[in-house]
């Protein structure tokens, strides 16, 4: 709004620029002109006292011009715009009710001025309320098909004109339904997951053939691993010996490369790569192929150890042939699930049922002490992690006398991966567990540890381990729920030194929101979980760090289609 007064004082103006008053002009009358002064004469006083009344009665009025009239008609002239306004939009904004335009500016302000704010719609508002804590305590008994988009519910609340009450009744089984539906959903997606985890792809698979048929036929890939004058090595306490267990290739390969590629001293770099006998002839020319050096490989199958005996592991023997074993393992998972079951807690479930636990190669590192008796200290890595940091430090780690140097996951930033304790592993409603553990005890991770083999030899940690492989199958396998931590937490109690952190991350295989900066922070970086870096269903976020290492320009990996991940830019 503009208000403008002409120089003269003769004219005001008010202009609003709302839409509703285009303008409003008040003119002021000009002000008579004073009356001449009266002249001189005899008896001038007496004449200024009767007269007074009228010189006096034109001063006033003037003054009251001046004054009150003037000043009256510019604050009137300044009102009446916004009176219209308040009086219009009420109207405008009632339609087609029947109120007035002081009856709808009253309905609009009244509130205000009561203290009542809202009106009819916070009364609305408390009715639905209302009604919805009613309906939200009844159990609902309509069989009437239910829509199935928000669409279809619209057009049904539409036709059959629903009441209040009714509305929130059909919203309410609309939801739950969908509620349903979608959790439905999340159990069919963790079961896809699993299904997917323990497939081989096609590309891996591949790749295993074409390697074990070129060292059928290529003497390149049969020669000996690692050369005949670098054998006193493999015993030499002197280098940094880690040992992996796999029979996935490529898995593998990117743990041996990103060791040595890390590593400050890569001519002091020896690895013991284990496989089982259908994967030694293609892990066995991977190697032979696809040097590492200065670094050293050995490549060995769990049929070239001696040791690895029927009575020596008879425990392990009895896993493989249990039937309930078996059928736990590789039976049908889908009657795992349940309507009720959360989504992690049926990963969890199905995870704890994947076949490699009753693998010798997952329970190989509980032997390790007599597989290589020449060791003192050795780093053992799983096959589902990348190192990305110098590991040799790892060398000068004191154990003070304890066996296994692991990473804690009891604490840390984040409350789903480091929140794991006994409780999180083992059944405590079973009598036996509720008797021999501490649920709060805290929990240690697998896929890199620093094990003192010497230390370990002193102690009876690999029958403590048999004795409690046992005691699970007599229970029907109801002591805990995951496979092979679980029976090694209780034999390496009072054996365990807490590493710093920072040198094993875990979860990158199952928390799809780990912290990225993390992730380049830490030394080992563990995809354990289902979705692992070289399936379809990893983390496109968490990939790179794995993929990296691959090197998707070999012969054999390109001949499998092994194609490397494009990312949306």
């Amino acid at each position: 709004m503009q208000l403008r007064i002409s120089p003269s004082m003769r004219s005001i103006t008010i202009s609003s620029s709302n839409g509703v008053v285009d303008s409003m002009k008040v003119r002021v009358a000009p002000q008579p002109p004073p009356p001449p002064p009266p002249l001189a004469l005899p008896g001038a006083a007496a004449g200024r006292r009767g007269g007074g009344g009228g010189g006096g009665g034109g001063g006033t009025a003037a003054w009251y011009l001046r004054a009150v009239a003037f000043p009256a008609v510019v604050a009137l002239g300044c009102l009446l715009p916004f009176a219209f306004i308040l009086l219009a939009v009420p109207a405008l904004e009632a339609g087609g009710s029947k109120c007035s335009s002081i009856d709808c500016l009253g309905r609009r302000i009244g509130p205000s001025f009561l203290g009542r704010q809202g009106g009819d719609s916070t009364r609305l508002v408390q009715d639905l309320y209302r009604i919805f804590d009613q309906v939200n305590n009844e159990e609902s008994t309509s069989d009437k098909k239910l829509p199935e988009s928000f669409r279809e519910f619209l057009l049904e609340i539409k036709d059959n004109h629903y009441d209040a009450r009714t509305f929130a009744v059909r919203l309410k089984a609309t939801m739950k339904s969908m509620d349903k539906e979608i959790k439905r959903s999340r159990l069919a997606e963790q079961l896809y997951k699993h299904y997917a985890s323990t497939a081989i792809p096609k590309g891996i698979h591949c790749l295993s053939l074409r390697l074990t048929d070129e060292y059928s036929s290529n003497a390149h890939a049969r020669k000996q691993l690692p050369p005949p004058e670098l054998l006193p090595l493999l015993s030499d306490n002197s280098f940094q010996h880690y040992i992996l267990a796999s029979d996935n290739i490529l898995a593998a390969s990117v743990v041996v490369s990103s060791t040595v590629r890390a590593s400050s001293v890569p001519e002091k770099v020896v690895f013991h790569v284990i496989t089982d006998k259908k994967t030694y002839p293609g892990m066995h020319s991977w190697f032979a192929l696809n040097s590492v050096s200065p670094a050293i490989v050995e490549v060995k199958g769990v049929h070239q150890f001696d040791w690895l005996t029927r009575e020596n592991v008879p425990v392990l023997e009895a896993i493989e042939n249990h039937r309930g074993v078996r059928n736990h393992y590789h039976g049908d998972h889908g009657t795992v699930s349940s309507a009720s079951d959360n989504p992690r807690v049926l990963a969890s479930k199905l995870q704890a049922r994947s076949p490699k636990y009753i693998s010798l190669l997952n329970h190989l590192r509980i032997y390790l002490p007599e597989l290589f008796p020449s060791l003192n200290k050795v780093v053992f890595l799983d096959d589902d992690i990348v190192v990305q940091r110098d590991l040799s430090p790892l060398w000068e780690i004191d154990l003070e006398g304890k066996v296994n140097g692991a990473v804690e996951t009891c604490r840390g930033e984040d409350n789903w991966v480091m929140s794991k304790r006994f409780r999180t592993y083992f059944n405590f409603s079973h009598p036996v567990i509720e008797r021999s553990l501490d649920p709060e005890e805290c929990a240690w991770a697998y896929g890199m540890n620093v094990f003192d083999l010497e230390a370990w030899r002193k102690t009876n940690i690999r029958d403590t381990y048999h004795f409690w492989l046992k005691e699970n199958l007599k229970s029907g396998l109801t002591l805990w729920k995951f496979g092979t931590l679980p029976p090694a937490l209780i034999a390496f109690r009072g054996h365990v030194h807490g590493m710093d952190p920072s040198w094993h991350m875990l979860g990158l295989g199952y928390q799809e929101n780990t912290d990225i900066e993390s992730v380049k922070k830490a030394a080992v970086v563990h995809y354990n979980g289902q979705c692992k870096p070289w399936l379809d269903i990893a983390f496109k976020n968490l990939q790179p760090f794995w993929t990296k290492h691959v090197n998707y320009s070999n012969d054999f990996i390109r001949n499998c289609h092994i194609l490397e991940p494009q990312y949306d830019r």
